[in-house]
């Protein structure tokens, strides 16, 4: 009997390790080119305006499709989706790392973002199915500090791998690690990951698919072609369109449901209006956040002369503050204050972003250590909030709604992200480095009052019923997909 509890254990262990690893190379990817700006620019002739398009069009096309991911799993069972994701996103990576041209390579970014929507939402949903209550528990505990700690830490390797230049490869061996990670990575699957039973009678819902990617489309296109271009008419008409877009799918939606058919997100859901703002404060915070990530790696590089792994090692404290701030949320404030622990991570992070506009204020003799202690803070608030924020939002929601709202959140935090990658990538290229990277702070600093503004609103705790509740770890971005 020992033996056997032995063996189960030792292979829990081993499809934990293989879903993390494929969950960890989608997150990197978030971030991991952020510091490669410099070189592609030198490599081949990147405008800031295609440096945004590298950086965010992977998370649009990611959080355009992830509930369409999170359905398809549903439709034809987990193991396919995430096998075929997994294949994707490996020749998307190699093709990233051979593109001849700025043009191919967003082309195949934008392609490496939709393989990692079908492979992502699978991860968290094949352990639900394959672990027991108390090994999910086991699993979690270490899920979530790794995905936490990883999606901060992509500029450090980016940077790394960089300066490195093996082979003279330079940025391309951003892309190209993924190849044979991707490759070990699709061996371990292969053998580990169990077959399930499909629903086959699910129908997917295509149209409603193609409108939140197309809205989406609408969204970002303008903010990351609009300062180059002057902002001319059509951008604001590309902006009004987007709006009609999502107005257009939430409408569909209810007409589903209407024909009795399984809708991509639960009508439901938008008629809760804690959900609806915990949705906008979830697309402000990611937003700023992995904006001013961007900002702030820009500055090192292009204000300050730093080499692409001095300025990932310059991310360095804002991940160690956002380890830190997630251990103290996830580990004691989060079920003692409830939601107030959002609004003490967002005081904390706020004073972190004030702490670096007022060391910024001379960068004459301009040492790294110079934003060191603001980067701290900013992370540990950045942490607090993340550690609580989704399970706080999902407290408003029913029980048979969260798969859905899951995958909403998941999608709205990629999207925001791509929609502050062009934002503040705007804000930064408008003029010079440090006056820019300041401004680009001013905006983070009215984000987070805009967060603490409607945080009332949010419900009081997370689900009582959520399985990641009783798990003393931050619950990141990647966790919500355990619903579906």
């Amino acid at each position: 009997m020992a033996v056997q509890e032995k063996k189960t254990a030792r292979s829990m262990w081993w499809l934990l390790a293989t879903v993390l690893v494929v969950e960890l190379m989608d997150l990197l990817d978030s971030t991991i080119v952020n510091v490669a700006g410099p070189a592609l620019e030198r490599s081949l002739g990147a405008s800031p305006v295609g440096l945004q398009w590298v950086i965010g069009g992977y998370a649009l096309t990611l959080g355009a499709g992830l509930v369409l991911g999170g359905r398809l799993g549903d439709r034809y069972g987990r193991r396919p989706m995430f096998l075929i994701g997994l294949i994707g996103f490996i020749a998307a990576s190699l093709l990233c790392a051979i593109a001849p041209n700025i043009g191919l390579l967003i082309t195949f970014r934008l392609v490496q973002g939709v393989a990692g929507a079908m492979m992502l939402p699978q991860g968290l949903g094949i352990l639900r199915d394959n672990l027991t209550p108390r090994e999910l528990t086991k699993a979690l505990a270490v899920f979530g500090p790794v995905l936490g700690l990883g999606g901060v830490l992509g500029p450090v390797l980016g940077g790394a791998l960089v300066d490195w230049d093996l082979f003279g490869l330079g940025w391309r061996l951003v892309f190209l690690v993924n190849v044979p990670v991707g490759i070990a990575a699709l061996a371990l699957s292969w053998r580990l990951v169990p077959r399930a039973e499909q629903t086959r009678t699910l129908r997917v819902d295509i149209v409603g698919a193609v409108l939140v990617a197309a809205a989406s489309a609408l969204l970002v296109f303008p903010l990351n072609e609009g300062q180059s271009a002057g902002w001319p008419l059509w951008t604001w008409l590309s902006l009004t369109a987007a709006a009609l877009g999502y107005v257009a799918f939430a409408l569909w939606q209810r007409r589903v449901v209407r024909l009795d058919r399984a809708p991509l997100v639960t009508p439901s859901l938008f008629g809760k209006s804690a959900f609806t703002v915990g949705l906008v404060a979830v697309a402000l915070f990611f937003g700023g956040l992995i904006g001013t990530q961007l900002v702030l790696t820009f500055f090192l590089q292009i204000g300050q002369g730093f080499t692409a792994g001095q300025a990932g090692l310059g991310n360095l404290p804002v991940a160690l503050g956002t380890a830190v701030g997630g251990g103290i949320s996830g580990g004691l404030l989060a079920a003692r204050l409830g939601r107030a622990v959002l609004q003490a991570g967002a005081v904390v992070q706020f004073a972190g972003i004030a702490w670096l506009w007022l060391a910024l204020a001379d960068t004459t003799d301009f040492t790294i250590w110079h934003i060191v202690p603001g980067s701290v803070v900013t992370g540990i608030g950045a942490g607090i909030v993340i550690a609580a924020v989704f399970n706080t939002v999902l407290g408003a929601v029913a029980d048979n709604e969260v798969g859905s709202a899951s995958g909403v959140l998941t999608a709205v935090q990629s999207i925001g992200g791509s929609v502050g990658v062009a934002i503040f990538s705007t804000v930064f290229f408008a003029g010079e480095a440090t006056p820019s990277f300041r401004n680009a702070l001013i905006i983070q600093a009215v984000i987070i009052a805009l967060f603490l503004l409607i945080s009332p609103l949010f419900p009081h705790r997370a689900r009582p019923d959520d399985p990641a509740a009783d798990v003393d770890t931050p619950t990141t971005a990647g966790e919500v997909s355990l619903h579906r």
